[in-house]
């Protein structure tokens, strides 16, 4: 009888890490979730005017799971571009739910070219240029962040 209840024990524990592990957000962190499996992005987050307008400007180089995530206070029309931009990012557009609708890939540094997110945007998220194509992310994937309000999150940080 002991091998069963240091089964069911362990099988239980496995079963609470796991719970924890899907309510887990961190405000320093971007889980993406899509065919491909679950991607963590180490982010810094711009939710002010002047953070939002900085963005990446003048960053020479980026860790290779890092980025930006850019929260706006509603959905709206966003574009970007990347002026003073010296690295090339991709920009991962997300409707309030966090549903990615767009990946603009390999934005072209220093380009003032204007890239359109879409119209009902409320979240962006800024990663190393060539990584959304690398796992996958696309149109359709979804986003957790605590920013993205829980009770309209496709995916929430915790148990609806």
């Amino acid at each position: 009888m002991r091998p069963f209840v240091l089964g069911a024990a362990t099988a239980l524990m496995m079963l609470a890490g796991t719970a924890q592990q899907a309510w887990a957000c961190r405000a320093d962190q971007v889980e993406i979730k899509g065919d491909f499996g679950t991607v963590r992005f180490r982010v810094e987050v711009a939710d002010t005017p002047a953070s939002r307008a900085r963005g990446l400007m003048f960053v020479r180089q980026m860790p290779q799971m890092a980025g930006m995530l850019f929260v706006y206070e509603r959905p709206e029309s966003v574009s970007f571009w990347m002026e003073n931009t010296p690295i090339p990012l991709d920009m991962i557009f997300a409707d309030a739910t966090g549903t990615i609708e767009r990946v603009h890939a390999e934005a072209i540094p220093f380009d003032r070219t204007a890239i359109p997110g879409g119209e009902a945007i409320q979240y962006v998220l800024e990663i190393n240029g060539g990584l959304a194509a690398d796992f996958g992310i696309d149109a359709g994937d979804v986003m957790r962040h605590p920013a993205i309000t829980q009770n309209m999150a496709a995916w929430p940080c915790r148990a609806p």
